[in-house]
């Protein structure tokens, strides 16, 4: 039989792998008695694990949340993974925790063991950090929405849009994205009868937050492929369709796969949708795909790539010698 320590620790373990724990499970995994799991978890909770007796059929045991923070079990994997994110949360992105992100790294790197601290150390020393640009979320806000989407609460909060307007919205929130170091809210607007993408760092919430409400099924593309379109089409006013020479399985293996959907038309044909604000940068973007293209819709885009390509031709001719 493991020793106590050996065996709390492996108890301890077993609770933070999920939520509930029925007693009998408990007891097969750690091959002891019911009444041995019993006096484990007594003496975890001596050492202030806050573990919450279940009610029910043979009952059973939840490692809650406590008044302090416990020490935690983390596997090899996990403990790297800490690290990295930590790292990384150290050059910004969410306002304001840098410095405790640094502090949290330095506990964490202090009782890793060697064999850890050296992988942690070689991504440390070999890769070179780009301070990001742009703006960052407020670690409050985005705890409270992710909170919300956790406890299926409705949200109201002011948004200010791309054009700098302002809204009061109620939404039903349902996952956080990260895409680089922005976070998207993507939520249920009630008023619009319809899911909606929202930028974290424009999101001013409202207390309290509404009541609770049954999930919805999530889009029906997914969560990131939904975000991913809003981002490429229905955020920019100008919208397009580009008719692009090859199949639509090559060409979603391609940089053009990078601009927006793609839908199929034939063997050797498929459809580009892409968006935009302005009619030269879009031009140019798509004059750098080294294929056959035809732009179907908008006009304007047409005449600002024949303007672009007439333009291209004047700068490659240069000047004449002695003119």
């Amino acid at each position: 039989m493991k020793s106590t320590s050996a065996r709390l620790l492996q108890l301890l373990s077993l609770l933070q792998l999920r939520r509930d724990w029925p007693g009998s499970d408990l007891a097969e995994r750690l091959e002891v008695s019911p009444r041995t799991v019993r006096r484990d978890v007594d003496r975890l909770r001596e050492l202030g694990y806050p573990i919450h007796a279940l009610m029910g059929t043979g009952g059973g045991y939840r490692l809650g949340a406590g008044a302090e923070l416990p020490p935690l079990l983390l596997d090899d994997d996990e403990a790297v993974a800490v690290a990295v994110g930590l790292r990384t949360a150290a050059q910004g992105g969410v306002a304001g925790i840098e410095e405790t992100s640094v502090r949290a790294l330095g506990k964490l790197l202090q009782v890793l063991p060697s064999r850890l601290r050296r992988r942690v150390d070689a991504l440390g020393a070999f890769t070179v950090p780009m301070p990001g640009r742009g703006p960052t979320v407020d670690p409050e806000t985005l705890a409270s929405v992710a909170g919300a989407c956790r406890d299926g609460e409705r949200l109201r909060f002011d948004y200010e849009s791309h054009d700098g307007s302002l809204s009061r919205r109620i939404v039903e929130p349902h996952r956080l994205v990260s895409r680089g170091r922005r976070w998207y809210l993507v939520a249920w607007d009630t008023a619009r009868d319809d899911w909606r993408t929202f930028r974290v760092d424009r999101i001013r919430l409202l207390t309290p937050t509404g009541p609770r409400v049954p999930p919805r099924d999530p889009p029906e593309q997914g969560v990131a492929a939904y975000l991913s379109e809003r981002l490429s089409l229905h955020m920019w006013p100008i919208k397009a369709r580009v008719r692009l020479g090859m199949g639509a399985e090559e060409a979603a293996r391609g940089p053009a796969a990078h601009y927006g959907p793609i839908e199929a038309v034939d063997e050797n044909s498929c459809v580009l949708l892409c968006a935009g604000d302005d009619l030269r940068a879009m031009a140019c973007y798509l004059a750098l795909l080294d294929m056959e293209i035809e732009v179907e819709e908008p006009i304007e885009l047409r005449e600002e790539m024949v303007a672009l390509g007439e333009h291209l031709t004047r700068m490659g001719r240069g000047r004449e010698p002695g003119a």
